[in-house]
Parts: C-alpha cells; structure tokens; sequence
C-alpha cells in the first residue's frame, strides 16, 4: 500500500534512555567463523521506514512504502527513483530490501552492521558509499552521530540511515520537491553528490558550536579554572578526536570517488565532488585547530593552577615574615624568669613596657610591610 506524501517526515521513535556519552561507537563483530554477509540486529534499533521520491524534470512524486517490493514499479523507469530507508531494526525488511537491489552480501553487511568506516566500494553495477553525518544537540553542548550508507544505481539511489530523527536530508528533499536548481534535470550520481554535500556541510555547524565553547573555556581558564574546567576541556578534546576519527576517512572517500572511473559517476559530477572534497579538507583543518587550542588550554589550565598556588605561598610568606620577629620578641618577654634577680629580662618593670613592646612590634610589622609594598609583593601589578 503507497501512501502519497507532500513532505516526506517520518515519526520520531520511542525515545531511549540516552547512554552517558553516545559519541563513542561500540563496534559489532561477528562470532569467529561466521559466514560472509552475516547480519547483526541491534535491539534498540528502530523499526525501517522507507520512503521513496520518483523525480524527472517535469515531475515528482513522494510516497511511503508498505514493503520493499513495493518500489519494484519505479526501478523500471527512465526517472530518478529514491529510496530512503530510516530504521535498521528488521532483518527480514532488510534482507528483502537487498534482493529488490540485487545487493552483493558484503555490500548489504557493511550497510547493516554499524558503524563501519567511511569508505567506497565498487560492485558490478552498483556503487557503495559509507559515510558518518553528525547532528548538533538541542542545548549546543556536543552532536549525535550516524552512519548513512548510499548505493548508486544507473537510475536509482538507496540510502540507509540509522535513525530518523537525525536526518540531514530533508532540504535535499525540499530542493527536489519544489524544483530548486538542476537536480531535477540530473541523474542518480548527481543526488547522490548532493547528499554527500549536505552530509559534509552538516559537520560546519557543529564545529561553530565548538569554536564558541572553546572561547568561553579561554575565558573560565584564565579567571577562575576549577575541576569542572578540566573535566569540560577533556570532554571537547574527546568529541574532537571523535569528529577527526569522522572526517578524516570520509575525505579519502570522496577522493577516490573523483580518482576512479566508475562508469556510475559522471565527468561533470566529479567536479561538483571536488567542492565536497575541499570542505573536507577545510574541516579537517578546522578540526586540527580546535584540538590544538584544546591541548593549549590544557596548558593554560595547569599554568593558572600553578599561579594560583604561587599567589597563596606569597601571601603566606608574607603573613610568615611579618609574625617571625613578633613572634620572637613575644617568645622572649613571654619567659618565665625570675625578675627579682638582676640581669633578667630587663624592662619589664617599666611603667610603660607593655605599650613600648607593642610599638616595637608594630613598627616592625609596618617597616616590613612597607617594604614588602615597594618591592611589589604584595599587590603585584598585572600585565
């Protein structure tokens, strides 16, 4: 059963218990000896939903589909046929949808057993994407990130994303729906170089995210670092090293795609791929920065800590210095000594002895603190 769609949006899943830090991947391995094309099923995996947009110059339709099969109809035309699978959580639709393509075992394991690593691989009439797209939070504060596999076809692409909520796709959508720019006019290698570019471009939003984060931690390290200061610099050196791990393998991907000659890529969508493989590299660079701004707050983290427990020693050694010889002179008159017996503790019958102590103690405690100001200890001035 079709079900005719102006806006193709599938339903948000049950939400989850989030995990503690969802940016680490745990990798699925098959048992030792298991056959090729073995599939793993997470459990937590969402249920597929598969969409489809069938486009030529003059037309497009959108339509969510019942079964796999059920796009069996519009592989047979000369038009651009999308399918778009949102949910890895069925063996049986999975496997069902891989012969509706004629998908190699191998290809149809590296789209189902996540994550893999970014890559391309080429199959007799069939090309296999792998790429990692990453969606920012709602608070700003980090990114969730998933792998989307892409299968171009001579007139069709399939696309297979873990969720639909993280979903980079949808102004892909609207630019095919309302006929926004040539892609109408294009065949699958050209949709499928326009995903790719939102894929990529999606990664720039969230490294703006970072570079403000970072700005702000340069601020709390210089003024008042405390533990919860390191803890959120090593939290951003992690994601850092998690969005480089992304990246990096992707932008090998898209140049191979411009090196070889697959006969599924066009001479012309090359050129559009180089763009794609110029914002990687712009990432990457981007990405290296960020790490090293990282490891130097690090530096300036422990620099600050350092100056912090140099300024309370001065002003200890300062409090020090200035009781040593009040101390010393209390220490003396506080003798029990006898002072009937002459030669013992002299003054200390003097009508005003106690006020003179205290005024030679006072004016010991004031010359060194004079002093102690001239030489700027006591309230240095900051460059």
């Amino acid at each position: 059963m079709l079900q005719n769609l102006s806006k193709i949006n599938p339903e948000p899943p049950e939400d989850r218990e989030e995990e503690e830090d969802d940016n680490f991947e745990s990798y699925a391995f098959h048992e030792p000896g298991s056959p090729p094309g073995t599939l793993i099923i997470d459990e937590d995996a969402t249920v597929p939903n598969i969409f489809l947009i069938d486009y030529a110059a003059d037309t497009a339709v959108g339509v969510q589909l019942s079964t796999p099969e059920d796009c069996i109809p519009y592989l047979d035309t000369t038009s651009v046929s999308w399918v778009d699978v949102q949910g890895l959580g069925s063996e049986d639709v999975l496997v069902r949808l891989g012969q509706v393509f004629q998908l190699h075992p191998l290809a149809l394991e590296d789209v189902v057993n996540i994550p893999q690593r970014p890559k391309v691989e080429e199959y007799d009439d069939q090309l296999l994407m792998i790429m990692h797209m990453v969606i920012p939070k709602p608070d700003r504060q980090g990114f969730t990130s998933e792998q989307v596999s892409l299968i171009v076809g001579k007139h069709y692409l399939l696309t297979v994303q873990e969720e639909p909520e993280t979903d980079a796709f949808e102004p892909v959508r609207q630019r095919i729906h309302r006929d926004r720019g040539t892609i109408r006019s294009q065949k699958s290698d050209y949709l499928a170089y326009a995903l790719i570019d939102a894929v990529i471009d999606g990664f720039f939003p969230v490294l703006e995210d970072y570079g403000e984060r970072l700005e702000e931690l340069q601020d709390e390290v210089v003024d008042k670092p405390t533990q919860n200061t390191l803890d959120k610099i090593h939290k951003i050196k992690r994601e850092l090293l998690q969005l480089r791990r992304a990246i990096w393998p992707q932008r090998d991907a898209i140049g191979a795609l411009i090196r070889d000659d697959s006969p599924l890529i066009r001479k012309s969508v090359r050129v559009y791929l180089r763009d794609c493989y110029d914002h990687t590299v712009q990432l990457i660079d981007m990405v290296e920065t960020y790490r090293e701004l990282a490891s130097s707050l690090m530096e300036v983290y422990l620099s600050s800590i350092n100056n912090n427990i140099n300024e309370t020693m001065r002003i200890l050694t300062v409090i020090s210095t200035v009781f040593i010889p009040l101390t010393f002179i209390a220490g003396v008159y506080g003798m029990n000594f006898d002072t009937s017996v002459p030669g013992n503790l002299p003054e200390l019958k003097l009508p005003y002895g106690y006020a003179m102590c205290w005024g030679v103690m006072l004016t010991i405690a004031g010359g060194l603190l004079f002093y102690f100001g001239r030489k700027g200890w006591l309230f240095p001035t900051k460059n």
